[in-house]
C-alpha cells in the first residue's frame, strides 16, 4: 500500500504516527508521513518520507472562546491545503490521527479511503459508560446506571452541538454533512487501559501502543544503588505546570536517584539527579517507579516495562488516565499536586511489590492486540 498518515505535531499524536510509518515500511508498504515541521527531519532521519503541514496545532487554539468551532475550522482549512496534495501523492490509504479531522475530510474530497488513529483508548461516547474525561468507572446498581445517565445527558448537548458545528463547515467545502469514507479505527493502547462496554464499534481494533524514541540520546542515571525514580514532565499544554522541581523536592528525603527526562532540565539539580533528553525506554528499564503527568503516550512506555507509576494529572484527557491506571492497580494519583502528596505516594509505590505487579498484569495484555498493518490491509481489501 502507498499510505499517507497525517498528524499533529503534539508529541503523545506524532510518536504513535511516525512508529505507524516504520511498522507500514517494515511490512514492505510505503508511508510517508505529513505533521508540523518540528518532526519532519526526525521522521526523515528514520528513513520515513516526510513533509510539513500547517494548521495542525492544538496549542494555537487554546485561547479560543469556542474551542469546538475553532477545531472545526482549522479541519475545514487543513483539508483545503491538504486535497490538492493527496490528489498529487495518490495513496490508497491515508490514515488521520484523531485530531486532524482535516486530513479525513481532505481524503474524502479525493475520494480517498481512510482510517483513524487514536493514540489513547476509544473515547467515543457509550450508552452504557459514564462520559469520557469524568474519570468515573461505570456505576453499577440502579444509583450507579442513574448517575451515568445523568451525566451522559449533560454532555449531550455539548455533542450535538459539536456535530452540528462539523455538518457546518464539512457543507462549506463542498462535503455532505454526514462523515464517509471511514474504514477503521486504530486503538492504539493496551487493553488493560481499555473500558468494557457492549457497544464497542466494530470498526475500532485495539492495536496495542505504537512507541517511538524520539530523543537517540543515553542519559546515565547517577551513580549508585538506590532506587531509580524517572520523573517525565507532560509535554502537552494542558499539563501540569511545575511538576519536575516539585518532584525533587518531594524525593529529597527519600533516599532514592532521579532522573529527569525532558528537553527543557531544571536550572539546578541535586547530586542524586541527572536531567536531560535521553532514551526513555532504557531509562525506565533501569526504574522502579515512573512520576508522569498523565499523558497516555508516557504510561502506556510505563506499563508497557512493568514500570508502576504516580501520576499527577493536568486537564485534556490526563485525568482520565490517571483514574484508569489508579483502577488497574499499576499506580497512584496526587492531585492537587503538593510535594507532601507526592512524597506520600513515591514512597508508598516504592514500598507496596502489588503496584509493580499491577503494571506487569498490565504489560502482559500487549499479546491480545491486532496488527496495524494487517488491520489497514484487510480493512482496505473489503472496502473495495
Amino acid at each position: 500500500m502507498r499510505v499517507v498518515v497525517v498528524s499533529g505535531g503534539d508529541p503523545g499524536h506524532v510518536v504513535p504516527a511516525i512508529a505507524l510509518c516504520l511498522r507500514f515500511a517494515e511490512a514492505g508498504d510505503t508511508p510517508i508521513l505529513l505533521t508540523g515541521d518540528r518532526w519532519v527531519e526526525a521522521a526523515r532521519a528514520e528513513g520515513i518520507t516526510a513533509s510539513n503541514v500547517v494548521g495542525l496545532s492544538l496549542a494555537d487554539l487554546k485561547d479560543a472562546p469556542d474551542l469546538g468551532l475553532a477545531l472545526c475550522d482549522q479541519a475545514a482549512d487543513l483539508a483545503t491545503v491538504l486535497a490538492p496534495q493527496l490528489a498529487v501523492l495518490e495513496p490508497d490509504l491515508v490514515v488521520c490521527d484523531v485530531l486532524a479531522l482535516g486530513a479525513s475530510m481532505a481524503a474524502e474530497l479525493v475520494g480517498v479511503p481512510w482510517a483513524q488513529l487514536s493514540p489513547h483508548p476509544l473515547y467515543e461516547p457509550s450508552k452504557w459508560l459514564p462520559p469520557m474525561g469524568s474519570g468515573l468507572e461505570a456505576g453499577t446498581g440502579v444509583r450507579g446506571r442513574l448517575r451515568d445517565a445523568v451525566l451522559r445527558a449533560l454532555t449531550a448537548r455539548s455533542l450535538k452541538q459539536g456535530e452540528r458545528q462539523r455538518a457546518v463547515v464539512r457543507e462549506r467545502i463542498g462535503l455532505g454533512a454526514q462523515e464517509t469514507g471511514r474504514i477503521a479505527r486504530l486503538i492504539a493502547t493496551l487493553p488493560a487501559l481499555e473500558v468494557p462496554r457492549p457497544d464497542w464499534p466494530r470498526d475500532a481494533h485495539v492495536v496495542g501502543p505504537l512507541l517511538w524514541e524520539a530523543s537517540r540520546d543515553v542519559l546515565t542515571p547517577p551513580p549508585g544503588d538506590a532506587p531509580l525514580v524517572m520523573v517525565a514532565p507532560s509535554t502537552a499544554w494542558t499539563g501540569a505546570q511545575g511538576m519536575a522541581e516539585m518532584t525533587l523536592e518531594a524525593l529529597e528525603e527519600l533516599q532514592v536517584r532521579a532522573v529527569i527526562s525532558t528537553f527543557a532540565p531544571p536550572a539546578t539539580l541535586p547530586d542524586w539527579a541527572r536531567s536531560g533528553p535521553g532514551k526513555q525506554d532504557e531509562l525506565l528499564r533501569q526504574s522502579a517507579v515512573l512520576v508522569c503527568g498523565g499523558g497516555h503516550g508516557m504510561l502506556v512506555k510505563a506499563l508497557r516495562a512493568a514500570v508502576p507509576v504516580v501520576v499527577v494529572p493536568g486537564g485534556g484527557d490526563q485525568w482520565e488516565m490517571a483514574c484508569r491506571v489508579a483502577r488497574q492497580g499499576s499506580g497512584l494519583i496526587v492531585r492537587p499536586s503538593t510535594v507532601d502528596g507526592l512524597k506520600y505516594a513515591v514512597a508508598r509505590v516504592l514500598g507496596d511489590p502489588r503496584f509493580a505487579a499491577a503494571a506487569a498484569r498490565a504489560a502482559a495484555t500487549v499479546s491480545d492486540v491486532r496488527d496495524p498493518v494487517e488491520v489497514c490491509r484487510t480493512a482496505l481489501t473489503l472496502a473495495r
